[in-house]
């Protein structure tokens, strides 16, 4: 295997651990994660790009066994979704824009962003740009941008791809990231969710995460 190759495989798979780790960030129904076979899949993942996460994936797989949905369901709405207060607002700009706001100047950067590689709402998500659902699978696009590109062994355009997720991840998540899983580990008791916490926080600020092509 070539070194083209083998970094192929690497963001075929740091791909898939963006997108895992979103998909877990979803209103919660245990049965969708296990058909998906996503606790498996995120933890392949991990033994590749993120090694020092997978103890805390495999947590997180365990724990959702000890919660009924409706369980589950209840600190997911006191954690992000509301009526009350949220303990954890899974928002960018919470975190980065004075006030503590939504849709302050940070979320106008972050539409901008999206603009700019053609990307518009989906009508069939009805919250935030600036959501850490939407974000993580941004980050999951350019990764996948940057793969077709590897494949086509355009390395100039993989090599533009990559410089645009380290300005994402330096310029965003890494700026909040790390705080909203603070609250949410303050906000609940619940092993899903501190363990999801803790598997997060340590994927997105991986130095492995900030990639460069020679």
């Amino acid at each position: 295997m070539n070194m083209n190759d083998e970094l192929i495989v690497h963001e075929n798979k740091r791909e898939n651990c963006f997108r895992f780790l979103a998909g877990l960030f979803y209103f919660p129904e245990t049965v969708l994660f296990e058909e998906a076979n996503l606790f498996e899949n995120l933890s392949e993942g991990l033994k590749i790009v993120c090694p020092e996460a997978v103890q805390d994936a495999v947590r997180i797989e365990k724990s959702i066994r000890e919660y009924t949905d409706e369980e589950l369901q209840i600190d997911y709405a006191k954690l992000f979704k509301g009526p009350n207060t949220l303990l954890a607002p899974p928002y960018g700009s919470v975190y980065l824009d004075e006030g503590r706001q939504v849709m302050g100047f940070s979320t106008m950067e972050v539409i901008k962003t999206y603009e700019q590689e053609g990307l518009g709402k989906s009508s069939d998500f009805k919250d935030l740009p600036d959501h850490i659902v939407v974000e993580m699978e941004f980050m999951s696009f350019l990764i996948y941008q940057e793969l077709a590109a590897l494949e086509k062994k355009d390395i100039e355009l993989a090599r533009k791809y990559i410089e645009k997720q380290n300005t994402f991840l330096n310029s965003f998540l890494h700026q909040w990231i790390p705080s909203f899983c603070q609250k949410i580990k303050e906000g609940t008791e619940n092993k899903f969710y501190i363990s999801l916490a803790d598997c997060l926080s340590i994927f997105i600020t991986n130095p492995h995460q900030v990639l460069s092509l020679p």
